[in-house]
C-alpha cells in the first residue's frame, strides 16, 4: 500500500500563517496537519504502508527531510515530488506517477478527519465523503440504486448532493488511476483553467470501475484561520490521552485549563490557559488570560486577553487585547 500527500498548494486563505510556512506544516494541537493526516491514516488503515509520497512545491531541503522522517517514523519509506505549478489536483497526483501503481491512498493535505478506513475487498475504490450543509463551495457525489458513486460534480449552485467529497481516496489499482489522469493531460482536458481529479474519477466510472462511499464521523478543514482554531478545539480534544503538557513547562502562579497543548520550554506567568489552547515551544505568557487559540514557538505574550486568535512564531504581543491572526515575526504593542 502506497500513500499519495499531495499538499503544494499556496493556503492563501489562512495567510499571513502561510506566508512563511507551508499550510500543511502549520501545527494544531501541537503537530503539523500534514503529521496529523498521515499519521491517522496510518493507524485505521488496515493494511502496511509502504511507502508515502509528498508532492509539494518548493519547500526547502530542510522540510523535505521532516517529511522523509514523518513517513520513517511510521515505517514507510518517505520520498518527495514536486508541483513546479498549480495546474489542479489531478497534475498535482500524477507528479508521484513512480507511485501509482497496486493498491494507493491518495490524501489531500488540507484537511483532518475521524473516519472508518475499512477497505471494502469488493470495491475499486473508496472514496470518503461528509454530508455538509452547504454543498455549493465543494465537488460531491451522487449515487445509482446499488449505492455506487456514479457522478462527481464540482461546486454546483444548484443543489445536486450534500455528500461532499473530503479529499480522502483509496484506488485498489493505481495503474488505472494513473491512466486516466495521462489523459486528461496528454488531451489538455481542464476544467475552470486545471486538470481536476473528478474529471479522471468520472472516466474510472464510465468504464466500470466501482467507486463505494466511506463513512466520515468528522471532516475539519484548515482552510482559515477560524476554522483552523476549531480545529486545533477538536484536536485537543482527541488527545486527551496522550501526554500533551511538556516536562519542562515552567508555570509561575499560572493555571492551565485542560486540554491544551504546551510545549518545550514554554514559561507561564501569572496567567491563566485554556480551555482549547495551543502554545509552541519557547513561548512566553506573563500576566494574560488565553482560550481557545494557537500560538506557535518562540513567541511573547504579555498583559492580554485573548481568545479565538492564531499568531504565528517569533511574534510579540503586549497590551493589546483583541481576536488576532498574526504571521510570523509581527509585533504588537499597546
Amino acid at each position: 500500500m502506497k500513500i499519495i500527500v499531495p499538499m503544494a498548494g499556496r493556503g492563501s486563505r489562512l495567510r499571513p500563517h502561510t506566508l512563511t510556512v507551508p499550510k500543511p506544516l502549520v501545527p494544531v494541537g501541537g503537530k503539523p496537519i500534514v503529521h496529523r493526516l498521515v499519521e491517522d491514516i496510518a493507524k485505521t488503515l488496515p493494511e502496511k504502508i509502504d511507502e508515502i509520497a509528498f508532492v509539494i512545491g518548493d519547500f526547502g531541503k530542510e522540510v523535505e527531510n521532516e517529511l522523509i522522517a514523518v513517513a520513517e517514523k511510521l515505517g514507510a519509506k518517505g520520498s518527495i515530488f514536486y508541483q513546479h505549478q498549480a495546474l489542479g489536483t489531478a497534475h498535482a497526483v500524477l507528479c508521484a506517477e513512480p507511485c501509482l501503481t497496486g493498491p494507493v491512498v491518495v490524501a489531500f493535505a488540507d484537511t483532518l478527519f475521524r473516519a472508518d478506513f475499512t477497505l471494502d475487498k469488493n470495491a475499486d475504490g473508496i472514496l470518503w465523503v461528509s454530508q455538509i450543509e452547504d454543498p455549493s463551495a465543494f465537488g460531491v457525489v451522487t449515487f445509482d440504486s446499488d449505492g455506487n458513486i456514479n457522478n462527481f460534480v464540482e461546486k454546483s449552485k444548484t443543489f445536486v448532493s450534500d455528500l461532499a467529497m473530503i479529499g480522502i481516496y483509496y484506488f485498489k489499482d493505481g495503474d488505472q488511476l494513473k491512466h486516466e489522469l495521462k489523459y486528461l493531460i496528454d488531451n489538455n482536458i481542464m476544467n475552470g483553467g486545471e486538470y481536476q481529479l473528478p474529471d479522471a474519477l468520472k472516466n474510472l466510472t464510465k468504464k466500470g470501475v466501482k467507486f463505494k462511499p466511506g463513512k466520515v464521523t468528522e471532516w475539519l478543514d484548515c482552510g482559515n484561520k477560524e476554522v483552523t482554531v476549531y480545529t486545533n478545539q477538536r484536536v485537543l480534544e482527541f488527545d486527551r490521552n496522550e501526554k500533551l503538557i511538556a516536562d519542562d513547562v515552567k508555570l509561575l502562579n499560572s493555571v492551565i485549563v485542560p486540554p491544551c497543548y504546551v510545549g518545550k520550554g514554554v514559561v507561564l506567568e501569572n496567567s491563566v490557559i485554556g480551555p482549547h489552547v495551543s502554545i509552541g515551544e519557547g513561548t512566553r505568557v506573563s500576566n494574560s488570560v488565553i482560550s481557545n487559540s494557537i500560538i506557535q514557538v518562540k513567541t511573547s505574550i504579555e498583559n492580554v486577553v485573548l481568545k479565538d486568535s492564531m499568531i504565528g512564531s517569533n511574534v510579540a504581543v503586549k497590551g493589546k487585547s483583541k481576536d488576532y491572526s498574526l504571521g510570523d515575526f509581527s509585533v504588537i504593542e499597546a
